[in-house]
């Protein structure tokens, strides 16, 4: 088993390579100023504006947002894992890659892991021949064919068929106990147990989890087959089953037809996000190959964060029943976290009764295509109307409660010019002005934080067996079933980036943005939080690192951006040396791309207040990076300052009256500030 690379040649590897032979040999790049550009090869445009700079090592397209270093183009452009475009670049410098030896207990989960993708690899591959060749096949072809379903289809989701019985795939790929096991623990076999609970003591301890059923092999990011779902071809229940969790699958990471919309498209235009398998086949089916769907759950933010890496618009398409509404509320609130400007979320809810594998029947790929276009709502839109239901607007009432609703949600949307505008939205129906929602979303944060924790449910007796993972889409597993079922785009860069990398060809430069829709410092330009500055301050200036002596009280709050600050000031004083590419590779080596993504994002956005007028030649203003590094952290002690005597404040007015002088002193202290 193949050990980890070690970083040090990953560091040496992007120090050799050039970023600009390396795109140049895919995409003709053409020389401006002292960079490089061309139209870019991640979506289709006109104009250039996908720039590659020698100095930084780097690639960054103003269009879509698609940026890294030579390893990660390798990656999006040729379509391959993190090792295999290491692996492809060192080749192409005449090196070969090292491996490091693992530990003990690593080299075994990666050997399991191995065997994991071997076997559901091989149950793929017996599907699809059972299809083909077994006795009961012509029952799950003439459905599929009632479904309008076309062999090419099939073949390009790999569909396939568990034929009725108890042991077929057990009978093919496990011979032995052990073999069994294995089945069991990549989800595609299920022990028997007696009536008492206990493993079956005599004969076979296993049976097939998936029988007489029409197969969906569930694929990742890579193509690797790592679980199931299965429809079922008779009244058994639940109607649809997906695979349980195991060490290769876990649902809430995973979107079916993702790798299979990624084939279909090198340039991923959007993704429409809907709720079941044949859904996703069927608007295959009539031309529309980019539909994804969740695995049995609601779309959280992974799905989200996911999605998000491979196409800036994302479409949520739900019937319009109960349960499709309720879908899309908590679609809703997962992607406000994600909406980073730059990227668009909309919502299609179909009329009642249909969903989109009935509908594109009826309507023909290009109208149901021209439906998406004209009828799918903004999230803006879909917002306020959802929170606004029932509410009037014309009275003080229904203002207050539509402020009360509304205001919570727009504040988990991330800084930036989209969170704006969506508070100006919401201050324009409601007549509030931007301060008195903001002291709603305190009260309603300090309201939730007073209230008692949930009770945690009640534990299953130990005879009971419920279903642990919920069923596949629109499926329900019944009670005492013997099988129950289980289971991005950067925003556009601000103006300051543009100037560093110099104008892309044929683009003007965009006008500041109205006072009235960014907070104003100092030189009235936007500004990232101060958390976000401090890792942003640090990509660009890794010296920085070395004023922070302990990086645990960043971790120890409980912030995601502080503590992804930590761990990169301990990176940095590691290794000082570090340039933004070599941090990058670094970066997406140990931490995953979508961590990376996140620092490539920050590499882009604006630094310091005032760069765009500066590199304007405003000379009278200035860049001091350690002054607003110091700045930001005297910011986050404030911001914790405060909280610390909000939660006194809320210590003291729950003390009954019973307090002391020195207590009433500090709460009129505290009251005389608050005024």
């Amino acid at each position: 088993m193949a050990g980890k690379i070690p970083q040090h040649f990953i560091d040496d590897l992007l120090a050799r390579a050039d970023i600009v032979g390396v795109i140049d040999s895919r995409v003709k790049l053409r020389k401006t100023g002292k960079n490089y550009s061309a139209c870019c090869p991640f979506h289709d445009e006109k104009t250039p504006s996908f720039t590659v700079s020698p100095d930084k090592q780097f690639y960054y397209c103003f269009g879509c947002g698609a940026n890294g270093n030579a390893i990660g183009f390798l990656m999006e452009y040729d379509r391959m894992g993190f090792p295999e475009a290491v692996e492809k670049l060192a080749a192409s410098q005449g090196l070969e890659v090292p491996r490091e030896q693992l530990a003990p207990g690593v080299e075994q989960r990666q050997r399991e892991s191995q065997s994991l993708y071997q076997l559901t690899g091989k149950a793929a591959d017996f599907y699809r021949a059972q299809l083909r060749s077994h006795p009961s096949a012509g029952r799950a072809i003439t459905y599929l064919k009632q479904r309008g379903l076309s062999g090419e289809i099939a073949r390009d989701f790999g569909i396939g068929l568990a034929p009725p019985g108890w042991d077929n795939l057990l009978n093919e790929l496990a011979d032995t106990p052990d073999k069994a096991d294995q089945l069991e623990r990549a989800g595609l076999a299920i022990r028997r147990q007696d009536s008492n609970g206990n493993s079956a003591s005599r004969g076979r301890h296993h049976y097939d989890r998936f029988r007489n059923r029409i197969m969906f092999p569930i694929r990742d990011q890579r193509g690797r087959t790592i679980a199931f779902g299965g429809r079922v071809l008779g009244d058994d229940k639940p109607k649809y089953l997906n695979s349980p969790e195991t060490p290769i699958f876990h649902k809430s990471r995973e979107l079916y037809g993702l790798w299979e919309a990624r084939q279909a498209n090198r340039d991923l235009q959007r993704l429409i996000v809907v709720e079941g398998y044949m859904d996703v086949v069927a608007l295959a089916q009539f031309g529309i190959r980019c539909a994804v769907a969740t695995l049995g759950t609601a779309c959280g933010e992974e799905h989200i964060q996911l999605a998000f890496r491979h196409t800036g618009e994302l479409v949520f398409c739900f019937d319009g029943d109960r349960a499709g509404r309720a879908a899309a509320r908590r679609a809703l609130e997962s992607a406000l976290p994600q909406m980073q400007d730059g990227r668009s979320v909309r919502f299609l809810l179909l009329p009642e009764g249909e969903d989109p594998d009935t509908l594109v029947r009826q309507l023909g790929g290009e109208r149901f295509t021209q439906l998406v276009e004209e009828q799918a709502r903004p999230l803006e839109d879909f917002l306020f109307d959802l929170v606004g239901e029932g509410i009037n607007l014309q009275t003080m009432d229904g203002r207050a409660r539509l402020s009360k609703q509304a205001a919570p949600l727009l504040d988990l949307l991330p800084a930036g010019v989209y969170r704006q505008l969506m508070f100006q939205q919401l201050a324009a129906r409601t007549g509030l002005d931007r301060e008195m929602l903001e002291e709603i979303i305190e009260a309603e944060q300090a309201s939730r934080a007073s209230r008692p924790p949930e009770p945690a449910p009640t534990a299953p007796q130990p005879h009971s067996a419920p279903r642990s993972e919920p069923a596949a889409p629109r499926g329900e597993a019944a009670p005492g079933s013997p099988d129950p079922g289980p289971g991005e785009m950067p925003p556009q860069p601000p103006q300051d980036y543009i100037d560093e990398f110099d104008q892309p060809p044929d683009m003007a430069a965009p006008e500041p943005a109205p006072a009235a829709a960014t907070p104003r410092r100092r030189s009235g330009q936007y500004r990232l939080p101060p958390e976000r500055m401090l890792i942003a301050l640090l990509l660009h200036h890794p010296e920085l690192a070395a004023q922070i002596a302990d990086s645990a009280q960043f971790r120890n709050r409980g912030v995601a951006d502080l503590a992804l600050f930590a761990d990169l000031v301990e990176l940095l004083r590691q290794r000082p040396d570090y340039n933004l590419n070599q941090l990058l590779g670094y970066w997406r080596a140990h931490h995953g791309a979508a961590s990376c993504d996140t620092l490539a994002q920050l590499a882009a956005s604006q630094l310091v207040s005032g760069v765009r007028q500066l590199a304007r030649g405003d000379a009278g203003l200035e860049y001091d990076p350690q002054a607003e590094f110091r700045d930001c952290l005297q910011q986050l002690e404030r911001s914790e300052a405060r909280e610390h005597n909000r939660g006194l404040l809320e210590q003291l007015r729950g003390g009954g009256g019973q307090l002391s002088d020195e207590q009433r002193a500090l709460l009129a202290n505290w009251r005389r500030k608050d005024d």
